[in-house]
């Protein structure tokens, strides 16, 4: 798994937010689209394209893109 990748794929979970402001720094909790609902779609898509479960605690704990990235890369 490339973080680039990985990027793009959780850049795809958002409608209205430009792909540009989803880079490795983004601490995507900020991000006006942000909710409960996106959370869940994260979490549906790691479990779908990275056979990997994070709980709505571990993506919380998670600031930027790259938090994210590391904790499913060390699952």
């Amino acid at each position: 798994m490339e973080l680039n990748d990985f990027i793009e794929n959780f850049s795809e979970q958002f409608e209205d937010t430009d792909s540009s402001e989803f880079t490795p720094d983004c601490e995507f909790h900020q991000l006006d689209e942000w909710s409960s609902l996106t959370g869940m779609a994260i979490i549906a898509m790691i479990k779908t394209k990275y056979s990997k479960t994070i709980t709505a605690k571990e993506l919380k704990d998670c600031e930027t893109i790259d938090e994210l990235y590391n904790l499913i890369v060390n699952k």
